[in-house]
């Protein structure tokens, strides 16, 4: 105990354990990767749906068609987004149960509240938009990495200080879409899709390939 490399290895486990008491340490790399492959292929869909509105397959002319449009879109949004949460869900508890740790507590709760009061809120932003205000679907994008960025970096302090910088790539990159909001979908696209690819690498080989 008295040698300086026990007593370098007593401080990182009281390290590790203060980390695993104030910090919500099971998320997978994993489950980013499967979030940004899903979402990429979300934005496939969704390209395929706007030329059909942009071609007429489909869709009529007028409000009635944009409508058919916005409509269709959310609900590819919300069935990426739930396809998404249930691959986060399940590389997390596997990760969980790998390390013997518990995936329902105290930081697990906080983690979610702080996570999804901004998400929240930006969803029904979002929603007012679409049903008081024709022609705002361009904004849905910029909208959408905004409020993501500014829930992940509201969530950050309660588990790994990594998903931080997710988020203010995330809200950069909704901040630029903004004045080029007919490409929003390829930033959608870059900011779920490849942003979430890169993260879950960066986390799978920092935090769970050696364990």
């Amino acid at each position: 105990m008295n040698s300086p490399e026990e007593q370098l290895n007593t401080l990182k486990d009281i390290r590790q354990m203060m980390d695993r008491s104030s910090r919500f340490i099971s998320l997978s790399g994993l489950s980013g990767v499967f979030a940004g492959v899903i979402a990429l292929i979300g934005a496939y869909f969704a390209n395929d749906e706007i030329n059909k509105f942009i071609n007429k397959r489909g869709y009529g002319y007028g409000v009635d068609g944009e409508m058919d449009l916005e409509f269709n879109l959310i609900k590819l949004g919300i069935f990426v987004l739930v396809i998404a949460l249930a691959g986060g869900v399940l590389f997390t508890y596997r990760k969980s149960q790998k390390n013997n740790l518990p995936i329902w507590d105290k930081t697990s709760k906080s983690l979610l509240i702080n996570l999804f009061i901004p998400l929240f809120a930006g969803g029904l932003f979002i929603i007012a938009l679409l049903i008081n205000h024709a022609n705002t679907y361009t904004i849905i994008a910029p909208s959408c990495l905004i409020f993501y960025g500014l829930a992940l970096i509201n969530a950050s302090k309660y588990t790994y200080s990594d998903i931080r910088y997710l988020g203010l790539c995330e809200v950069i990159l909704g901040l630029i879409c903004m004045f080029y909001v007919g490409y929003g979908l390829i930033f959608w696209a870059f900011g779920f899709g490849v942003l979430h690819i890169v993260y879950g690498l960066l986390m799978y080989f920092k935090y769970e390939r050696g364990q």
